[in-house]
């Protein structure tokens, strides 16, 4: 009897000692990312959620830890938001349903001529990691990512091209400014607009305003652009030795994706329905596995929104809450992420490659690429 007290006793203090370190953890967290909430009730919504996801992030951990994983995961200031919310506010790539698809690639002329690694950060074709905030503009970022290393190649200066731009002047190339766009239209709006203005002259702000292009501040322009084959492994690899950077759209709808830390991403669940814009800059291999090495976005804006939180023994409750809403600038490997080719079903089975060519700055002559 008093053996079975003592258990009870010792259980319910080992109890109160987790609750407390989590209690701990919990506000270090919130402070750290400035993370404030309005009323409880929404509180107690944000840390069941959050608690969630460091459980789903500590067991991946340890089962990586006994082999059954190619990579890590980390907690970040995605932690209080479910992977719906994140896939809505931070993706945004919507792709058009009358895409043109460039011919396939030579197999044995990759596996024959192509360097084994390859990452275009060390030749200075790639700018910072940007911040795109709550708005879905990744298409956006994808896009001037590609045209930046074009325009490195053909004169020698990395400049950063404007996402803004894109945002505000793009709309009746089918884009929808915060709400989604594709490359290929971002793509169009540059060739038929003649020029794309500079991010120091066009700022992003985040949000879709009036159009204010300015073809005196013009940096470069784009005559034309190829896309790859559905799926095309080795037109990817023989595009991004021989061109460049190249804009890419992925499904990051997975839950695991948004805390990646580092290793190789390898995930079988991911789904043919593309929705995130990124920027393929090299490949490699680890421990391995074959991989693409893929940027994606530092962003950090605070937006509101509103949410339904489910509570055991009590009805709905939904409130506006203000939130630190970004992929964030601890996402993955600073910024990027590494994501596994050569897959039986790779997760690149419906990734959509653009490579832009003919791109050129106002100060250049014009350089073909193709």
């Amino acid at each position: 009897m008093f053996r079975s007290l003592l258990v009870v006793i010792l259980c319910g203090l080992a109890a109160a000692d987790i609750s407390s370190e989590l209690d701990r953890h919990w506000q270090l967290w919130k402070k750290m990312h400035k993370k404030v909430y309005s009323l409880q009730i929404e509180e107690l919504g944000r840390r069941r959620v959050w608690e969630e996801n460091l459980n789903m992030i500590n067991v991946h951990n340890l089962e990586t830890s006994l082999g059954l994983h190619t990579y890590e995961l980390a907690m970040n200031h995605l932690g209080d938001l479910t992977t719906e919310e994140i896939t809505g506010m931070l993706t945004g790539t919507v792709v058009p349903s009358d895409l043109e698809r460039g011919p396939g690639s030579n197999s044995s002329r990759v596996n024959a001529s192509l360097p084994t690694s390859l990452d275009w950060r060390e030749k200075g074709l790639v700018t910072e990691v940007k911040m795109q905030g709550s708005c879905g503009s990744c298409w956006a970022f994808s896009a001037v990512g590609a045209l930046e290393g074009q325009l490195k190649k053909s004169t020698g200066v990395l400049i950063s091209l404007s996402p803004q731009n894109l945002v505000d002047c793009s709309i009746k190339y089918g884009n929808r400014g915060c709400n989604g766009g594709f490359m290929t239209n971002a793509f169009q709006y540059v060739i038929k607009n003649q020029g794309i203005d500079s991010d120091e002259a066009y700022p992003y702000i985040g949000k879709r305003e009036q159009c204010k292009y300015d073809q005196q501040y013009r940096a470069a322009n784009c005559s034309s652009y190829v896309l790859l084959q559905e799926g095309d492994e080795f037109g990817l690899k023989q595009a991004l030795a021989d061109i460049g950077p190249i804009s890419v759209a992925i499904d990051a709808s997975r839950s695991k994706f948004a805390f990646y830390r580092h290793g190789v991403y390898i995930d079988g669940r991911c789904t043919h329905k593309v929705n995130h814009g990124v920027l393929a800059v090299g490949y490699g291999r680890e421990r391995g596995h074959d991989y693409w090495l893929v940027k994606n976005r530092l962003v950090s804006s605070v937006i509101q929104r509103e949410f339904v939180f489910w509570f055991p023994c009590l009805v709905f409750h939904t409130c506006k809450c203000t939130l630190n809403c970004s992929w964030g600038e601890n996402y993955g490997d600073d910024g990027y992420i590494k994501m596994a080719r050569k897959q039986t079903q790779p997760m690149w089975h419906r990734t959509l490659c653009l490579l832009p060519h003919h791109v050129i700055s106002r100060w250049s002559t014009f350089v073909s690429f193709m």
